[in-house]
């Protein structure tokens, strides 16, 4: 995992078409919990 892996997610919750999103967690872990 590197951090530009969060840029995209990050870019998106900040911005305004998450504003109805609320008490979400973002889990980025490369898809290990799959597993």
């Amino acid at each position: 995992q590197k951090p530009e892996d969060l840029a995209g997610p990050l870019a998106f919750f900040m911005g305004p078409d998450s504003d109805f999103i609320t008490g979400q967690t973002l889990v980025v872990d490369g898809g290990s919990c799959l597993h």
